[in-house]
């Protein structure tokens, strides 16, 4: 009964609930109707503070709201990368050997989430409470030994402003490109232009980091060709938590988990059937995501992504909260919600807009094109190829990313650590002798599964461990150029 009434439970909650992956018309990945999306929009906020400065940065610096460690320098505030549109950043500097220590990038997904959710809730020097009326300092933070810059993209998300014309992860490469060429040419921040930097993202992630990566690697090579000029951006790493990278290899991994995983069954035998043959018949899923892939057309990609997510991904999940994990029912108050929170400190934060999750007007831009559903498999193999050191990570108990599907593209990469990576088997991990996951390690390619964790990985503990324990350990050791092994 409760199953049965969960699509108009759905069609009736706000966007937010989706999380990083929205709600449209009742369900997860939705497509709205086309003819009422466009691209192009401005955000539906407050702007009446927007005067930019195209190719500098404006920020406020230490204003202790996150970090409180004595001596660690934070800065938050805009990116203007032209007159209308601009970038949201907050940057922190290491705890330890900051004039040394790598930059690393973090970007949550959507696409249109914000990656305050991942300094918030996850990975960043202080955590949201659960009420969500404060912040307390995060000893497993990620600027433990690294300088962490959060980013709000494309235009529009989060705090970010301006025309928002970005709807695929191509286009949001290169307003990412142009961002870090402003960041790294201000002088508080030109110290990092030699330091190695390390793109970390989730979720959606899965597109934007293998893309990312890839189209960093390009302007770097067209500045060494001196087609172009610019500041080469030394990239060492690429990690991916719970990231969306090639749909075909991924969607049959939602039948499976739905069915069979380490917790308890999502939804019904009969349930998991129609899905199985909406993934099976002759104009179902996987044709579909086929026909996008072989040079598909924006409408047939974005009709692949409404269907899947109709017939596949949105009815498994069951009455679980697919945005947290599959412990909790819908909805899940944890990880704890963010909006009333940074919209008190938004000011004094330099913000200049009012803070959202997820930005609808960005995601439907995005189905619009059809980007979901195409694959970022080329892009992430040239990126290992090129030999970046590549960890890719999932928790057990996510559902709309999980093991089943992300386990099921690593295996289907084709890469120079291919034949390596599938002989070998999986090994136990574990963080200061408490078993929390397997992994798999070949060459400078990483996979992990850690075990208790769900959608946002760093937000979950585990056994004796604390919040965020493994996940600072694995994101230690891929910086450090190491194979994931046991502590």
């Amino acid at each position: 009964m409760l199953l049965s009434l969960l699509p108009a439970f759905l069609a009736a909650v706000p966007l937010s609930l989706g999380g990083q992956v929205p709600i449209v018309d009742g369900v997860y990945g939705g497509v709205r109707n086309l003819t009422t999306s466009s691209r192009g929009n401005v955000k539906p906020a407050s702007l009446s503070v927007t005067a930019t400065t195209p190719g500098k940065i404006r920020a406020v610096e230490n204003t202790g709201i996150c970090e409180t460690t004595p001596g660690v320098f934070s800065a938050s505030g805009y990116g203007d990368l032209t007159s209308t549109e601009s970038l949201f950043f907050w940057y922190f500097a290491a705890r330890e050997n900051n004039d040394t220590a790598p930059l690393a990038l973090w970007f949550n997904g959507g696409p249109g989430s914000s990656s305050m959710l991942g300094l918030f809730q996850e990975n960043g020097p202080c955590r949201i409470n659960n009420a969500s009326t404060a912040v307390t300092l995060n000893p497993n933070s990620w600027n433990t030994n690294a300088n962490m810059l959060y980013i709000d993209q494309p235009v529009g998300v989060g705090f970010s402003h301006g025309t928002m014309n970005v709807g695929t992860s191509e286009e949001a490469a290169a307003n990412v490109w142009t961002f870090l060429q402003i960041f790294l040419s201000d002088s508080r921040f030109s110290s990092l232009q030699s330091r190695d930097l390390a793109i970390w993202t989730e979720s959606y992630g899965g597109h934007y980091g293998p893309t990312f990566a890839a189209y960093f690697l390009s302007q770097n090579a067209a500045i060494a060709a001196g087609t172009i000029s610019g500041i080469t951006l030394n990239l060492k790493t690429l990690g991916i938590g719970d990231g969306l990278t090639d749909p075909l290899s991924q969607y049959p991994g939602y039948i499976t988990y739905a069915g069979s995983n380490p917790y308890h069954p999502l939804v019904s035998t009969s349930t998991i059937n129609r899905a199985n043959s909406s993934w099976l018949s002759s104009t179902g899923c996987k044709e579909q995501i086929t026909a996008c892939n072989n040079n598909g057309s924006n409408k047939v990609c974005s009709a692949a992504q409404s269907f899947c997510n109709n017939n596949i991904l949105s009815p498994l999940a069951g009455n679980f909260d697919v945005s947290s994990s599959v412990l909790a029912t819908n909805p899940d108050p944890y990880p704890p919600d963010l909006t009333s929170y940074l919209n008190k400190i938004g000011t004094e934060a330099g913000a200049e807009s009012t803070w959202q999750e997820t930005n609808i007007n960005v995601y439907d831009n995005f189905a619009a094109t059809g980007d979901w559903m195409r694959t970022s498999s080329p892009d992430l193999e040239s990126v290992i190829n090129a030999g970046i050191r590549v960890t890719i990570y999932d928790g057990d108990a996510d559902y709309i990313l999980n093991f089943n599907g992300v386990e099921a593209m690593t295996n289907s990469l084709e890469t120079q650590f291919t034949s390596l990576f599938q002989a070998q088997s999986f090994e136990s991990w574990t963080v200061d002798g408490q078993l929390a996951g397997q992994v798999k390690n070949a060459g400078t390619f990483s996979y992990i599964r850690i075990y208790g964790a769900g959608h946002e990985v760093p937000a979950y503990k585990f056994g004796t461990l604390a919040y965020g324990e493994a996940a600072l350990q694995m994101f230690q050791q891929t910086m450090a150029h190491q194979s994931l092994v046991s502590t």
